[in-house]
């Protein structure tokens, strides 16, 4: 997350720095360059500030770019005014446009990181399936599940109960929903619960056991971090109904 922070705040700085200073850049060659041409390279500019940073820095920078191009290339100079009707359209067209691509940029950056993170979690899900038909005893997935649970839902720590329904905690449901007595949780706004969460293990239709979730204060985790999170528990109860099967075939 704070990767994420420092990496927006610098775009936010791009976008206030970057179309000033390509203006500069360019204000030499102001006679020898269409303002079509040096609208066009200030959209390049909005498109680099948007694809590192997000949509906000993109919608900045393409405002900004617009001030500067009303200021710098268009009659009078130096002014916030504009005489020509071409001049206008372009400076409006430079805005919008700008506008426009910031935000497909932004939106394809953040794209991005959701395959990212659905690559990731998809390896996690193929590891813990393969672990369930290798391994000899389900001890040895439940283990591997709990490491997994504590790193993808932002634990303090998680633990197994073998067997047991005893009171009636806060449950982390098939569909990612978490609900306390009757009522659904609100994660987003509320984080996981302070008191431990069950997430039921069954194999074959049978149940197993619970994992046992501690939460940080103020963990967030998202839904499809948490419907890993039953898919991850649903391997363990295999590797516990495969082992049933196996003993009862012996």
């Amino acid at each position: 997350m704070p990767r994420y922070l420092t990496r927006d705040r610098v775009a936010v700085v791009a976008a206030l720095a970057a179309p000033l200073g390509v203006a500069a850049v360019l204000l030499p060659f102001r006679a020898s360059w269409s303002n079509t041409n040096v609208a066009l390279l200030l959209v390049v500019v909005i498109v680099g500030v948007a694809a590192i940073g997000n949509r906000v820095a993109g919608a900045v920078a393409a405002v900004w770019a617009a001030l500067w191009f009303d200021f710098f290339f268009t009659l009078p100079y130096y002014r916030f005014t504009i005489r020509s009707s071409a001049d206008v359209t372009t400076a409006v067209l430079l805005l919008v446009t700008g506008l426009a691509v910031s935000q497909l940029a932004a939106r394809a950056r953040r794209l991005k990181v959701m395959t990212v993170t659905d690559a990731g979690y998809l390896a996690q899900i193929h590891e813990t399936a393969s672990l369930a038909k290798s391994a000899r005893v389900p001890d040895v997935v439940v283990d591997r599940v709990k490491e997994q649970l504590v790193a993808l839902l932002d634990l303090d720590g998680a633990r197994f109960e073998y067997g047991s329904l005893l009171g009636h905690p806060p449950r982390l449901e098939p569909d990612g929903s978490v609900t306390v007595g009757r009522s659904r949780w609100d994660v987003e706004l509320s984080g996981l619960p302070a008191e431990e969460v069950e997430l039921r293990t069954f194999g074959n239709g049978r149940y197993y056991g619970r994992f046992m979730l501690k939460a940080r204060p103020g963990s967030r985790p998202p839904l499809q971090a948490r419907l890993v999170a039953v898919t991850l528990a649903d391997q363990a109860g295999r590797a516990f109904g495969a082992s049933q099967a196996a003993r009862s075939a012996s």
